[in-house]
């Protein structure tokens, strides 16, 4: 039977802290992973996101532009569903990670517009051992983000570093 991976570390008696993210091990290929909670997007979402990215394409950020398109509203940033998405999937996968090595494939499927709620899973499609550092793996999923009603707007495959459980240091020993 296969050991699921733990959400908390015993830290005394009575007493747990959160933990999160999986080490190399607990991946195996094929688990899918949900990711909540969603986030639904917000029009300063878009539009501060846009700014800082310097984006400033009027489709994202100019709702007189926007009403003249074939979606008669702007359409949220791929910029801010890329990483809302990305961080949505962190905790419960490569919180423990080392490094993130890439990200690949990244496909805009469908829009996505401002008072959506979009929520993220992934699949792991692939794991080894780092033939440079020993100590750690390597691992490929592929993350996918759904609007509420489950239409798949986005989907990219990302690989991260991570720790073997025997040579991992223990981050959560006193944060």
């Amino acid at each position: 039977m296969k050991r699921m991976p733990s959400a908390y570390k015993k830290v005394g008696k009575n007493r747990y802290r959160e933990t999160y993210g999986l080490y190399y091990e607990e991946f195996e290929v094929g688990d899918v992973f949900e990711h909540r909670p969603g986030r639904t997007l917000t029009e300063v979402d878009n539009i501060w996101q846009s700014l800082i990215c310097m984006n400033t394409h009027p489709l994202h950020i100019d709702a007189v532009y926007a009403s003249k398109t074939e979606w008669k509203r702007p359409l949220m940033s791929s910029l801010v569903t890329l990483a809302i998405v990305g961080g949505m999937s962190l905790n419960s996968t490569s919180a423990k990670g080392v490094a993130n090595l890439g990200w690949d494939k990244i496909r805009l499927k469908h829009p996505v517009f401002v008072g959506d709620t979009i929520y993220a899973e992934s699949q792991v499609l692939s794991k080894r051992l780092s033939s440079k550092r020993k100590v750690q793996g390597i691992v490929t999923m592929e993350t996918r983000g759904l609007k509420e009603d489950g239409t798949v707007f986005m989907t990219y495959e990302r690989s991260f570093l991570v720790p073997l459980r025997k040579y991992s240091v223990d981050i959560d020993a006193n944060y």
